[in-house]
């Protein structure tokens, strides 16, 4: 998975990527068991998957890539 695999914690590098979006959000690197409470409570977020279809998440990303 190569450059998938150093982006999520080493528990979770030989996850299939259908395996890593269906994972816990904090198995991604630097996401604390905190920020992934934080994720939950604001946005029910609890996958990685949920982050990254995440409507506000995709609307902020636009607006960033516009901006450029």
């Amino acid at each position: 998975m190569g450059d998938i695999a150093s982006k999520v914690d080493k528990a979770f590098e030989a996850s299939s990527v259908s395996e890593l979006a269906d994972a816990p959000v904090d198995a991604l690197q630097g996401v604390s068991a905190g920020d992934a409470e934080h994720l939950k409570a604001a946005f029910n977020i609890t996958t990685v998957r949920d982050l990254g279809t995440n409507k506000h998440f995709l609307w902020a990303q636009a607006i960033a890539k516009l901006a450029e």
